[in-house]
């Protein structure tokens, strides 16, 4: 298995690819695409809109919610295209490693002049 940081370098490396070739201004789904794509170029194992279930007080709702990409089962990737980022789509990535048990994700954003603008990592330090 791959260190999660690793693949964290190969998700920002490509990001930035990404960013220099096609710019800003693009729909998210297609940063998305583009992004699994090349992931899966360098061999990595890429899942594109994961269903996530949530079980909340002896309900289970399945597909509650959907992540953009996990890459290596281990790193949740979100996909934006905003004109700024803002702390509730950190929160709403944090919720989702929490809700998925995993440590780390990354906020992209595709938007701004430069992609370096544009990432965020975001660790999850709680435990149930």
């Amino acid at each position: 298995m791959v260190a999660v940081d690793e693949i964290s370098g190969s998700v920002v490396d490509e990001c930035i690819r990404i960013h220099r070739e096609l710019g800003p201004g693009l729909l998210e789904s297609v940063y998305e695409t583009v992004l699994e794509a090349a992931l899966r170029r360098r061999g990595l194992e890429v899942a594109r809109q994961v269903p996530i279930d949530i079980d909340y007080a002896g309900l289970s709702i399945p597909a509650a919610f959907r992540v953009d990409l996990l890459v290596e089962g281990v790193l949740i990737v979100e996909v934006k295209s905003v004109e700024r980022l803002s702390n509730l789509h950190a929160k709403q990535l944090l919720t989702y490693l929490r809700l998925t048990d995993r440590q780390v994700g990354l906020l992209l954003n595709f938007s701004g002049e430069t992609m370096k603008e544009g990432i965020r990592r975001v660790v999850n330090n709680h435990s149930r």
